[in-house]
């Protein structure tokens, strides 16, 4: 039986991990859920998970204050580095629905965004809400939280960071998380390309015509078109890889 001092802040260097992740994850981070709400939320997830990893935590608890900042400080960054390799999916899905929506034709004055502050195209904040709301309705946000208890397994409360490791994790996960993505939009960068040329020698063989005015209603019309046939399939792959990464954390 653990002293009532070394249990909480047994539980503070969980909160330090646990809140971090969370500061950081899909969804829970949105600027749009008010900050009071976040930090209730992260209490008690830390609280669930303080009972199951209490004995890793717990010779933490009685090292030296020197020590102990170090090990707040490594327990704040290795939650945020789980956080940032679950985030990685939605930035990059974020950077091709702005493509999606300038391929198609549609990227007039940027709107309110869903996850981040910056603005984005109506289409972009579309798709992310819609791959959010998937990202909740697969509980694939359980296997963030399945991650957060196996590291403790894989990253033991000592202190003692790794950042060559973490670097080549992220370097690895951005460029799983682009190829997925530009697989995602794939089908629209071709309809761009192809778009694009035919305009450009239609505006050859008719100099005269305002081509580029009389084919945007067309281009506008069949990228709408692309999109409203294809996104099921895109947002199923979407769900799919990001759900594969996350389940072999």
């Amino acid at each position: 039986m653990l002293p009532l001092g070394d249990t909480a802040l047994a539980g503070f260097l969980v909160f330090a991990r646990v809140g971090a992740c969370l500061l950081i994850m899909p969804g829970i981070s949105s600027p749009r859920i008010p900050l009071q709400v976040r930090l209730f939320l992260a209490l008690a997830c830390s609280l669930m998970v303080v009972p199951l990893v209490l004995a890793q935590v717990a010779p933490a608890a009685k090292a030296a204050p020197l020590m102990l900042m170090r090990i707040i400080v490594v327990e704040i960054i290795v939650g945020g580095l789980i956080g940032v390799l679950a985030r990685m999916y939605f930035w990059a899905l974020q950077f091709m629905a702005n493509t999606i929506a300038m391929t198609v034709g549609y990227s007039g004055a940027p709107a309110g965004s869903i996850e981040g502050e910056e603005p984005q195209a109506a289409i972009a904040s579309f798709v992310t809400l819609t791959a959010l709301c998937l990202f909740f309705i697969t509980d694939l946000h359980l296997e963030v939280f399945r991650a957060l208890l196996s590291s403790y397994s894989a990253i033991p409360v000592d202190g003692i960071f790794q950042p060559g490791t973490a670097m080549v994790n992220l370097t690895d996960t951005l460029s799983k998380a682009f190829m997925s993505t530009i697989r995602i939009a794939a089908p629209f960068i071709v309809f761009a390309v192809v778009v694009n040329i035919a305009v450009g020698l239609i505006n050859k063989l008719t100099p005269a015509i305002p081509v580029y005015f009389i084919s945007m209603p067309f281009v506008l019309a069949g990228g709408l078109m692309l999109l409203y046939f294809a996104m099921p399939d895109l947002l199923r792959l979407f769900t799919s890889e990001a759900g594969s990464y996350l389940r072999s954390f």
